[in-house]
This record gives structure tokens, C-alpha cells and sequence, in this order.
């Protein structure tokens, strides 16, 4: 009897010690609002955002002194102790990574015999040189005669012209690729060569080029297309290669964003600017000066005892802070009426897409309606991001907005055939182009992925369609999606614990019982992976590393992806989940916010990540807050 009212004690005083806690956090969220309404956390990723930056500027003839030492200061700030420079906190070196930002500092008058300087170069040859780097480095690396273009994959700018139904079309290419293939190709066929100033000699090794694949697989017939495409280059009839050219370029302008960006990210817009400029677009042309000046938008300074340091966000994500912020703080116990909630839905409301985009080319019968990532992108609405806008303004006053009708019905339109979503298109998912030379970094294309199909399932059912057919056909995909292990992947975030906290509250949401064995699977998985300080994490190795899906560092991120979904399945008072809140409550700082410095989001699965500001701080008041308030509710 004893030892269970000790038990009993220290259960409510972790629950007294969350409630402080939730209060702290909720606070916190509070002073990060814009006075306009919305919340953005910076978007965090790695040094190859300021190292190609660098070579931007220089390859444009614009580069500035002052500019380039902060941007250096920061690179410097990034090199790991064995001389190398990482995609994510904790993770191994990366040799094409490593190769940019190496080069960024020759550009900025670090010598080659630095310390620092010498390791890296060690890192590189001893991974293969610049002849193992990867495509997108060496096209860098060609644009200063640092590799020679007919060593690239082709790229031909006739893509442009087929039809959306022919394979190889640039429809058949996730957003985010066939924004950045279009300009590449305009690159790859014009072949300019400006001077660095410097040789990279100390980065080759004289490998040979890899053996190509096998003609028994799809990547070996795809090499030889390749090889053939190359041979087309030499005498590709100059009056297409013109008219293929000059479509290229009016789809790139066609797509320029109100902020000067493509598509609000770093990938297509510093090859459109490059693209752009080959074609004989001045740089006070309206359209480069506009994407130059936008730049400084996603440039964040920051003063250190070394000087200001200049850092580049890849994207930033206003719209998904915002709406995942509403919803914390509702959770929290915020009123739909309160101030910062009313400011917040008028904001969302005005960010409403209503023009069409590319999705309409495989979806053209669907009325336009949803929500992007970012401030300024019209072009480019997300199903993700609308699913989360939706849930977000239902609680606030805007509930029954007719922008919810409108993305509802878009969300709808853009279910896939399989029944699942993918973020930005419907049915993009032709593998093949997956196998393509020059396709060799990133995911690019958009099948539909687990965590996506769970919020917009989510969403439709808060929007009362919970019986419905396409929720049904929604909710069907997730229980194929689901492991053998009983977690779900996570296609934007890490990874497994990311897909489960997803896609559990979605299913219970659906009508599936907590207590169905779908439920329990995940919910064992998920115990099955909590570590022993009582939280959870997952390194990004995980997806290429199987051993380590739900392994890793505990973060405040993950910790509440897991406890929103044990709250999902009922199993909120358990030993685990008060094990969970006291790790949240233990490592929360005095102002209300945690450290995070693990990335937990993800934007090419294996290849790019991304530490979101604002994960760390709006998903444990989620979690904390859900928890408290039904925990509150049983024991009246």
C-alpha cells in the first residue's frame, strides 16, 4: 500500500510539474507571434545553402566582400573536428557537402594549407575526390571548369515540350525536381565555364567513373538512355534546341513567386537565376533583380564574439508554423475567441491559393483551394500543409469559412488512385524517373506517403466526413502503409516515430477503436522503442539503416509525436507516457522552450534535412496539453 501511494504521489506531481510546464511553453508561443498573426521558426538545414550561395555570387559577377566573410564565419562555425562538414547535427561527414563548403572558403581567401582547410581536403580524397561526389556538386563544379561538362548526365531542354502523358515529361518530376530540372537543363545544354579564380586539384584522385549498372536492371537500359541523349547534344537540330530553350525559359518565368523565389525554395531558385542569365536576362532584368533581392528575405545575421556570421534558410515555413501553433495552443486550453488565435485564423484565411498550379495538369477538373509552405507561393499549394490550416482553423472563430469548403473539396480532387496523397500532385509516381543519371540526390517524385495520407484523413473527418468515401478509400492505404514492425514511415519527418504519431490519431479520428490490434501494434512499437531517460528519438540514419528506425537521442519533438499518439490510443496515463512527461518536464528550459538541436524534419528521406525551429516548442504543448486536459477530464 505504501509503495502505491508513493506511486500515486509522484504521478500527480509530474502532472503538477507538466501543468507549470505547459504554461511556460504556452507562454513562450505567445511572444513568438508576429504582430500580423502568424509564427515562423527558422528552418535550419546545412552548409551547402551558403556555400552555393558563395558560388552563386560568383559565378554571377556580383560577389561582396563583407557578404562572403559572414557567410564564411558561419561555414567555418559548421566544420566538424575531423575536418568535415555534415547534412544534420551528429551525422557522418558528407563528401559532396564537405567538397562545396570547402570550396566556398577558397572563394572566401581561406588557403588550402590551413589545418582546417587540409583535413577536409584529406576527407575528401580519402572518400573518392570530386570523382565521387554527386551530380548536382559536380554541375557546380562545371559551371568553373572544375569538371568537364561532357562528363555530366544529359539533361535535354526538349523535356519541356512532351506531353504530360510521355514518359520523361517534366510532370512526371515531383514539384520541388522538375522546378530545378528546367533551369538545369537549360545549364547543362549551354555549358558556361567561368573562371574561380583557383584550382581544386588537391580534391581529385584520377578515379575512373563508376562501372555502369547492369542491363539487367532498369538503371542500366536508363544509363544507356543517357548515353544516347548525350550523343543527341552533338547534333540536336539548332531551330528545336532554340525553341526548347525558349519554352524552358518562359516555364521558369512563368513560375516565378511574388517574393522573387521558385517555389520558395533554394534548389530552383539559384538555377533559375543562373538559367535565366545565360539566356541573356540582364541582372537588372525585373525578374533577376526581383529573385536576387528575395534573397535577403531568407537571410538570417546574427552577431557572435567573431563577428556577424550570415546564414541562408533553403525554405521557410510560416503557413505550417502557424497553423501547427494554433493547434497547440487550442490544445492548451486556449478559447477559440482568444486574441492571438482570431489574429492568427485572419491570416491563415488571407493565405488562401486560389489560382491553379501544376497539380492541375493531372488533376485539371478540380477547383483550386488549399494552402503552401511559405509566405509568398502561389504556384504551389500543399495537401499537407492545407490538412493542418484546416484542422488549425476550426479551432478559431473561422471554423465554417468558406476557405475550408474550397480546400476540403481540393483535398479531395487530389486524392491518388491508390487512395493515399502524395504533398504536392496526385499520382506522381512514375519510379522510373527515379533511375535517371542525373537523378542521383533526393526524392523526385511525390507518391503518396503515410504521414501526409494521415493529416489529410485527419482533416476530412474533422470537416464531418468521416463515413465518406474517400475517407474510407484514405483510411484503407494507412492500414496497408503500416510495417510489419507496426509503425508507419515518415516521409517528412524522422522517421518512424514521425509516421506512427501521424497516422494514430488519424485512425482513431477515422472510427478505428483504440483498442483494434492495428492500434496495439503501433502502440507496442512505439513502447518498444522508448528510451530509458522516458523519451523518444530517431536518428536520420534510419532511412537507410533499418536497426535504427525509432533509435536515437531523445528529443521534445519526437517525445510528443509519441505521447500524441499513446493519447490517441488511450494509453495517456500509462507508466510509459508519465515517463515521457516527466522527460519533458526535466529538460524544459526557464523559458518555457527546449533544446533541440537533432533535426527531426525531413525533405529528401536519406539526403536533406531539417531542424525545425519551432517543432521543438509547438508539438509538446500539444502533446502536454491533450494529456492534461483529458487526464483532467477522468478524474472528475
Amino acid at each position: 500500500m505504501t509503495q502505491l501511494l508513493a506511486r500515486a504521489s509522484d504521478a500527480d506531481g509530474v502532472l503538477d510539474r507538466a501543468r507549470a510546464g505547459l504554461d511556460r511553453a504556452t507562454a513562450r508561443l505567445l511572444e513568438l507571434q508576429d504582430a500580423a498573426g502568424w509564427w515562423k521558426g527558422e528552418l535550419e538545414t546545412n552548409v551547402t545553402m551558403e556555400s552555393e550561395d558563395l558560388l552563386l555570387r560568383r559565378f554571377l559577377g556580383i560577389s561582396d566582400e563583407a557578404l562572403t566573410t559572414q557567410t564564411a564565419r558561419w561555414i567555418r562555425s559548421r566544420q566538424r573536428d575531423d575536418g568535415t562538414w555534415a547534412t544534420y547535427h551528429g551525422g557522418p561527414g558528407d563528401l559532396s557537402t564537405t567538397i562545396e563548403a570547402y570550396t566556398a572558403l577558397r572563394l572566401a581567401g581561406d588557403a588550402p594549407e590551413a589545418p582546417h582547410m587540409a583535413a577536409a581536403a584529406r576527407f575528401v580524397r580519402d572518400c573518392g575526390g570530386i570523382e565521387r561526389s554527386r551530380v548536382f556538386t559536380r554541375i557546380w563544379l562545371a559551371l568553373f571548369g572544375e569538371w568537364p561538362w561532357q562528363r555530366l548526365p544529359a539533361i535535354p531542354p526538349e523535356l519541356v515540350l512532351l506531353p504530360a502523358w510521355m514518359p520523361f515529361n517534366v510532370y512526371d518530376f515531383a514539384c520541388w525536381a522538375r522546378q530545378t530540372i528546367v533551369p538545369l537543363a537549360i545549364v547543362r545544354a549551354t555549358r558556361p565555364v567561368r573562371s574561380l579564380g583557383f584550382s581544386l586539384s588537391e580534391l581529385r584522385t584520377g578515379l575512373r567513373p563508376a562501372p555502369p549498372p547492369p542491363l539487367s536492371r532498369r538503371a542500366g537500359w536508363l544509363h544507356r538512355l543517357d548515353l544516347a541523349a548525350r550523343g543527341y547534344e552533338r547534333v540536336a537540330a539548332r531551330p528545336l534546341r532554340r525553341h526548347a530553350l525558349r519554352r524552358a525559359a518562359e516555364w521558369i518565368v512563368a513560375r516565378q513567386e511574388a517574393d522573387g523565389s521558385w517555389g520558395g525554395i533554394q534548389p530552383p531558385w539559384v538555377y533559375s537565376l543562373i538559367a535565366l542569365h545565360l539566356l541573356g536576362y540582364p541582372l537588372t532584368h525585373p525578374v533577376l533583380r526581383a529573385g536576387l533581392e528575395g534573397l535577403e528575405r531568407f537571410t538570417v545575421r546574427e552577431q557572435t564574439p567573431e563577428g556577424t556570421i550570415r546564414r541562408l534558410e533553403a525554405c521557410q515555413s510560416p503557413v505550417w508554423d502557424t497553423a501547427l501553433a494554433v493547434t497547440a495552443l487550442a490544445d492548451a486550453g486556449l478559447p477559440a475567441d482568444d486574441p492571438a488565435l482570431v489574429r492568427a485564423g485572419d491570416w491563415l484565411v488571407g493565405q488562401e491559393i486560389t489560382a491553379r498550379g501544376d497539380w492541375a495538369v493531372r488533376r485539371p477538373g478540380v477547383p483550386a483551394g488549399g494552402w503552401a509552405f511559405e509566405f509568398d507561393n502561389d504556384g504551389y499549394p500543399d495537401t499537407d500543409d492545407t490538412a493542418e490550416v484546416i484542422l488549425a482553423l476550426r479551432r478559431t472563430p473561422l471554423r465554417h469559412d468558406p476557405s475550408l469548403h474550397r480546400a476540403t473539396r481540393w483535398l479531395i480532387g487530389m486524392q491518388s488512385r491508390d487512395g493515399g496523397w502524395g504533398a504536392f500532385d496526385a499520382d506522381n509516381d512514375r519510379a522510373l524517373v527515379a533511375d535517371l543519371p542525373f537523378c542521383d540526390f533526393g526524392e523526385v517524385i511525390d507518391p503518396p506517403s503515410a504521414d501526409v495520407t494521415a493529416h489529410i484523413v485527419e482533416a476530412l473527418c474533422a470537416q464531418g466526413l468521416t463515413n465518406s468515401v474517400v475517407v474510407g478509400r484514405g483510411v484503407r492505404w494507412l492500414l496497408r502503409a503500416q510495417e510489419p514492425d507496426g509503425s508507419w514511415f515518415g516521409r517528412w519527418g524522422a522517421n518512424h516515430v514521425y509516421g506512427t504519431g501521424c497516422v494514430v490519431p488519424a485512425l482513431v479520428a477515422a472510427g478505428v477503436p483504440a483498442d483494434h490490434p492495428i492500434i496495439g501494434r503501433a502502440v507496442n512499437w512505439l513502447l518498444r522503442h522508448q528510451n530509458g531517460d522516458g523519451g523518444w528519438g530517431e536518428d536520420m540514419r534510419s532511412y537507410s539503416d533499418a536497426a535504427l528506425r525509432g533509435r536515437g537521442a531523445s528529443t521534445a519533438s519526437q517525445t510528443a509525436w509519441a505521447l500524441l499518439a499513446l493519447h490517441a490510443a488511450g494509453e495517456h496515463r500509462t507508466p510509459a507516457a508519465r515517463e515521457a512527461l516527466a522527460w519533458l518536464v526535466r529538460t524544459q528550459r526557464p523559458d518555457g522552450g527546449w533544446d533541440e538541436p537533432h533535426y527531426t524534419g525531413t525533405g529528401f528521406p536519406g539526403d536533406f534535412s531539417i531542424n525545425y525551429h519551432l517543432y521543438r516548442l509547438v508539438f509538446p504543448i500539444s502533446a502536454l496539453g491533450r494529456i492534461l486536459r483529458d487526464g483532467a477530464r477522468e478524474d472528475r
